[in-house]
């Protein structure tokens, strides 16, 4: 196996035998297979719109199998061998209607007539065979652009997905997503090429992100500043990680008046803040921290364990029994609720376990301050800026990880000047959330955003302010601190340099997949910068 796709990967160079994530060299080379069937799928999807097919189950099913890809998402090789099959059957069921209208489809590529092995074994020899990404091209900077789009596509596929399970599609995303797929076959595309279709990557996921807030707004309201209790409450608990709005509301309609709190975990904690979501009753809390630190945690959460979306871990056993997977997450043994949504063996276990004895206050943590709640003050942040009592903002937000050098961020907020705001979302919060900042007439000087998705709250901010100023988003006093590990957090990074924002700070390593040259590029044309060794670098850099 060979994967570079996550901050973590080994040595900083990439996995070759058991990915840092969890998975083995059997599901990472099945991933690979799924991702070459799915380019002949692109391709005869790209063909079939040409003749006016569009087919709504291939492009559904395109996003849910890309997004499947996306590290910490699925270690279920039987769900891989299912999703690698139906690709094949949709890409051959499509193929005979498109070339019945008129399509011509040649066999030029090998994913357009690739046949899957007779059983998984074979599956995993045939991914193995693939080496698939040396495969992609023989130049190394060609390469390293069509990686950059391979797994900017993960995350806007994640995205995506999560925006058409609320009822927000695009049909321009769908026709991106298939066409970027089949262009990553061609060997025939230049530099300046590939460097577009990463940054169509980008503005295509600004789309894709409006679509899910959309989703999220329209369904459960927009978000109100909200203090979550980081304690809990005596009786039966379930704990739901992830990002999927959806699961957590039907999970709490499925447990009204069972005597069951349900609390969030990772990046479910801006869920809080929705009021169609924070009217249960049972809705209590949040448990825990970041991702990386849930096989410690858990193991001392007393009732069931949920995960929506990505970002699982390896269960131990001590807990195992107790974790249950939705959607598209998945480990090999773990129950698995299907597409019914029906939560009953999630709530019998819940209800079968110890729950907690008693109540405790561990304090509470502020939440909800998307852009609605920023925008709805905005006369008192521009007044702030003004009068000089609010000098900088800074961004400082993504992925949190195991992988040393990550306590910078938190030293970088600690150390973040009291005349300034920091704004944050994604998990890499969690280096920092509980931290006491005080305010600045009455902003409080740390504002939550949300998820890592609500990054396009974020834009719509800086948009908004760089509009009262009468300037632009890289003229404002705001600095963006960001931390990555997955391909979500290439995809946000990609939508911001289609904005042409400069100045990206990057941690706390840069991408293997980026070549000397690539980066070079990026520099030129971005400014992007990797962190500095100390916070007190960068902010004396930032504010001089």
């Amino acid at each position: 196996m060979f994967c570079n796709q996550c901050e973590q990967t080994a040595k900083g160079i990439g996995c070759e035998k058991v990915g840092v994530c969890g998975k083995n060299e059997g599901v990472a080379s099945l991933q690979d297979l799924l991702t070459h069937a799915l380019q002949g799928l692109a391709i005869v999807a790209v063909a079939a719109r040409k003749v006016g097919i569009v087919d709504p189950a291939v492009d559904h099913f395109t996003a849910e199998a890309t997004f499947a890809c996306l590290t910490n998402v699925d270690f279920d090789p039987a769900r891989f061998e299912t999703w690698i099959r139906k690709t094949v059957e949709l890409r051959d069921s499509l193929r005979a209607r498109a070339e019945g209208a008129g399509a011509t489809i040649s066999n030029d590529t090998p994913a357009l007539s690739y046949r899957p092995a007779a059983d998984l074994a074979g599956l995993e020899a045939q991914g193995v065979a693939l080496n698939f990404i040396p495969s992609l091209d023989e130049n190394e900077d060609l390469r390293s652009l069509k990686q950059i789009t391979l797994y900017g596509l993960r995350g806007l596929a994640a995205y995506t997905d999560h925006a058409a399970i609320l009822g927000q599609e695009s049909d321009e995303v769908y026709a991106f997503l298939q066409q970027a797929l089949a262009d990553l076959t061609r060997n025939d595309l230049g530099l300046d090429e590939l460097v577009a279709l990463v940054l169509k990557c980008g503005e295509v996921n600004l789309k894709a992100m409006e679509l899910l807030d959309a989703g999220n707004t329209g369904t459960y309201g927009h978000p109100v500043p909200t203090p979550v209790p980081l304690g809990h409450k005596a009786g039966k608990a379930i704990l739901v990680s992830g990002h999927d709005l959806r699961d957590l509301q039907l999970l709490l309609e499925q447990t009204k008046d069972k005597g069951i709190f349900v609390y969030t975990h990772g990046e479910m904690l801006p869920c809080h803040a929705y009021p169609e979501l924070k009217k249960h009753p049972h809705f209590y809390g949040h448990y825990g921290t970041a991702w990386q630190n849930q096989q410690k945690e858990f193991a001392e959460f007393p009732g069931a364990i949920l995960f929506t979306t990505n970002c699982i871990q390896k269960p131990r056993e001590s807990y195992q029994d107790n974790v249950f997977t939705t959607g598209l997450v998945g480990w090999p043994g773990l129950t698995h609720i299907g597409e019914d949504k029906d939560f009953t063996p999630v709530i019998e276990r819940a209800l079968a376990l110890p729950g907690f004895p008693n109540d405790e206050d561990k304090g509470e943590v502020l939440t909800g301050f998307a852009r609605n709640t920023v925008l709805g003050v905005a006369d008192k942040v521009i007044e702030g800026v003004k009068s000089g009592a609010i000098k900088h903002f800074f961004l400082v937000g993504g992925c949190d990880g195991a992988k040393p050098g990550r306590n910078y961020y938190t030293e970088f907020v600690e150390q973040v000047p009291q005349d300034c705001i920091v704004l944050t979302l994604a998990c890499g919060k969690f280096r920092f959330f509980d931290k006491k900042l005080g305010d600045i007439g009455g902003i409080p000087r740390l504002l939550d955003v949300g998820q890592c998705n609500d990054a396009y709250s974020a834009i719509q901010i800086a948009v908004a302010l760089a509009g009262a100023f009468d300037c632009g988003v890289n003229d404002l006093p705001l600095s963006l601190i960001l931390s990555w590990y997955e391909q979500k957090a290439v995809i946000i990074l990609l939508t911001l340099l289609h904005l042409g924002i400069k100045d990206i700070r990057l941690g706390p390593t840069l991408p293997a997949f980026i070549t000397p040259n690539v980066l070079n590029v990026l520099v030129d044309n971005f400014a992007i910068k990797p962190i500095s060794a100390t916070p007190q670098e960068d902010l004396q850099a930032i504010l001089a």
